[in-house]
């Protein structure tokens, strides 16, 4: 009995640590989890079998459908979500931005936030172990913040929280201390399929379904050929850098998401400001020092003259070198 309560109230304080942070929702699971983590794993791989990864050959890492490989005697998780919306518009007849990457590099304030918190865990239980993960690390994140009720994965395959909405990004701390688990989220997008019917390349072919080789976030990201294929350049508009479109029409972030005042996601100013011309123009040492601590640098200069080319239906970038 002492023990459980011990474990009910270390874990409430761990929430709570990471609340202090500026995380929120944040919730726990338990390792192995349910069954429904065994159907995300199930779909993981039917998805992986019909190609929808398209070259992103990571996403086959064994370790993705068995947590256990990344922490030896895993236990518990802690799940958490950061806000990103900020209430901001990009300035009229400028290249869209996904909101995920408007501030600083998501993966190091996470990482930075949690490491905190998995110190303080070991200074609360100094046998235990833990591990940072977020979404470069091979693990299904989505599967399990949803296991710790942090928010259901919709349609569109975001994370959706009913205060939040969509607009969070996620990170983990696995521990092998036992700590007591949250109910798992509920899903809750009913018969909506605004996200499917939006998609400009259906991408989302069917629901919680993304095929890659038709997303527009895909290919201004991920895609390293020198130029984009007809059928995504004919659909891109103006975005340069990831798409918004699944989340923008969501009912779910049709409510009064409170604007984060959080200075890690505050929007760096040429984000909201840049024009094509300004995009074909900068050379790289020049895209350099604007993407310095952004998540963004993922995308190379190259690819921003080239995505920033395809925009408004131009096919090729004369002389381009990777």
């Amino acid at each position: 009995m002492k023990e459980k309560k011990a474990q009910n109230e270390l874990s409430e304080k761990l929430k709570n640590k990471a609340k202090l942070e500026g995380f929120n929702p944040v919730g726990i699971a338990t390792v192995p989890g349910g069954e429904r983590i065994k159907l995300r794993t199930q779909a993981l791989q039917r998805w992986l079998n019909a190609g929808n990864q398209a070259d992103m050959n990571w996403m086959k890492a064994s370790r993705r459908q068995n947590i256990e490989e990344l922490l030896e005697g895993a236990k518990s998780l802690l799940a958490v979500g950061l806000n990103y919306y900020v209430n901001a518009r990009k300035s009229p007849k400028t290249l869209s931005i996904a909101r995920y990457a408007w501030g600083k590099d998501y993966h190091k304030v996470i990482e930075t936030r949690l490491k905190r918190i998995g110190k303080w865990l070991e200074s609360q239980r100094p046998n235990c172990k833990w591990r940072i993960c977020v979404d470069t690390s091979p693990l299904l994140d989505k599967a399990w913040a949803e296991e710790a009720g942090i928010g259901w994965i919709g349609k569109n395959s975001n994370l959706i929280n009913r205060k939040n909405g969509s607009w969070m990004v996620i990170g983990h701390l696995l521990t092998t201390e036992d700590l007591t688990p949250d109910q798992p989220a509920k899903p809750l997008c009913g018969k909506c399929e605004s996200c499917l019917d939006a998609c400009p390349t259906k991408a989302i072919h069917e629901p919680f379904v993304i095929d890659s080789r038709l997303c527009l976030a895909y290919h201004t990201i991920e895609n390293r050929n020198t130029s984009l294929p007809q059928e995504i350049t004919s659909s891109m508009g103006n975005w340069v850098a990831g798409c918004d479109i699944c989340q923008e029409v969501c009912p779910w972030n049709d409510y009064k998401i409170e604007s984060s005042t959080d200075p890690d996601v505050i929007p760096n100013d040429w984000v909201l400001n840049l024009t094509k011309d300004q995009a074909i123009s900068w050379d790289d040492s020049q895209w350099q020092r604007q993407l310095k601590g952004s998540a963004l640098k993922r995308i190379k200069p190259w690819m921003w003259r080239r995505n920033a080319m395809a925009t408004n239906h131009y096919k090729t970038i004369p002389g381009i070198e990777e």
